[in-house]
């Protein structure tokens, strides 16, 4: 049976997986940017990339593993979130003329890889947790590519809202 190349993988650790690449990536470019333009522009993606992964993940991908998977590993998840949020929606209400703008990106940064880390790369961590759930990822990263799509559509007619907490109200 042959693939053609609109085939998209729908594997809900796959997509988030490749969410993660291209943050880490978005990271290195704020990193290597010269001018508070690029800074700028580079730091909204980075903002923009992490309010659509955080808002899938909560509504589609953490609750449908409630139950399957470890439970203190999914509370820290929120909470990493959080944590990341503040600085998201400090970051995407400043400007890289403030004194701690580049200070605060490079904090996300270490959020995010410490976050990555607990979700794809130390062992027994979320991913191989929700391999072996009882779970259809196929069914889950369906569903979050299709609000995925929708969550880009809106961040480029108006813009994302400031991200939502979640465990601090």
């Amino acid at each position: 049976m042959a693939t053609t190349p609109t085939n998209t993988d729908t594997d809900a650790t796959h997509i988030l997986a490749n969410d993660h690449r291209k943050v880490e990536k978005l990271f290195a470019g704020f990193e290597s940017a010269s001018g508070r333009d690029q800074k700028a522009r580079i730091a909204e993606q980075i903002c923009n990339e992490l309010k659509i992964h955080t808002i899938i993940e909560e509504e589609i991908f953490y609750p449908a593993l409630e139950g399957k998977i470890d439970e203190d590993l999914l509370k820290e998840a929120y909470v990493e979130h959080d944590g990341a949020k503040l600085l998201v929606n400090e970051i995407s209400e400043g400007s890289p003329d403030e004194e701690f703008f580049d200070a605060k990106v490079t904090v996300l940064k270490e959020q995010i890889e410490h976050h990555v880390k607990e979700e794809e790369k130390q062992h027994d961590n979320m991913f191989q947790q929700a391999r072996a759930a009882d779970v259809d990822l196929h069914e889950i990263g369906q569903q979050m590519l299709d609000r995925k799509d929708e969550l880009k559509q809106l961040a480029e007619a108006k813009g994302l809202p400031p991200a939502r907490m979640r465990t601090a109200e």
